[in-house]
């Protein structure tokens, strides 16, 4: 069992094989093979925070693989609210084969991950948001603009930055992060991701200076231009 909570997790091999599996999925399904992985397969979806995208991708995405996705909000199941984690987690996971949960603590997440039988998918904390992170790679190599990338990221130091700061640190390509002063990446991601960055060969810019983080970038991102939780 393998649980997908953040890229620190995974290797560099491992990241790009997952890759080249989405890149080959999309590739059959836009040719109109449907091959059904996930055939009689369930996923338990666990929003505590709501979302369209991720809602949509993943629900639309098992049924394009065989499988039945079930939407849970916290209106519908007691997730920390009149049960512990634990039971909720034991209870999910006898009936259901994954879980992909969407929540505020990354804590909590990881405490449900831990009473698991099955494995859990990280949809958005608080700390970390991985599968996007996953999704912009994708687009990437789909534009054949992965190579010797210098990607500049302007905006809030939160779950987005913190998980630029994991792929790049994986993969070894080149991040600058400019943030407004007083919402900097939290300490301890960065220190992680430098760590990470000496093994990768990874150049990590961290600054406040958006013009510094683009001047000759390949790829500008961001989150959103608003904050939807602060």
């Amino acid at each position: 069992m393998r649980h997908f909570l953040t890229l620190r997790d995974f290797t560099k091999e491992e990241i790009l094989e997952i890759i080249d599996l989405g890149l080959a999925i999309k590739k059959d399904l836009k040719a109109g093979v449907l091959k059904h992985e996930l055939k009689n397969k369930t996923l338990a979806m666990i929003f505590e925070k709501s979302s369209t995208r991720t809602r949509v991708s993943f629900e639309v995405g098992m049924y394009q693989l065989g499988g039945h996705a079930l939407f849970l909000s916290n209106r519908d199941i007691h997730l920390g609210r009149g049960e512990p984690v634990k039971d909720t987690a034991r209870v999910i996971s006898s009936m259901c084969d994954m879980v992909m949960i969407r929540t505020f603590e990354h804590a909590k997440l990881e405490e449900f991950a831990s009473y698991s039988k099955v494995p859990v998918i990280n949809g958005l904390t608080d700390t970390y948001h991985p599968v996007q992170l996953l999704a912009d790679y994708m687009t990437m190599v789909e534009y054949g603009i992965e190579k010797d990338a210098v990607v500049a990221y302007v905006g809030d130091g939160n779950n987005m930055t913190h998980s630029w700061l994991m792929l790049a640190a994986k993969l070894g390509f080149e991040l600058r992060i400019a943030t407004p002063k007083g919402y900097e990446v939290a300490s301890e991601v960065l220190s992680d991701a430098l760590r990470m960055a000496k093994e990768s060969g990874a150049v990590i810019k961290v600054s406040n200076d958006p013009k510094e983080a683009i001047q000759g970038a390949t790829i500008v991102t961001t989150d959103t231009w608003a904050s939807m939780w602060q």
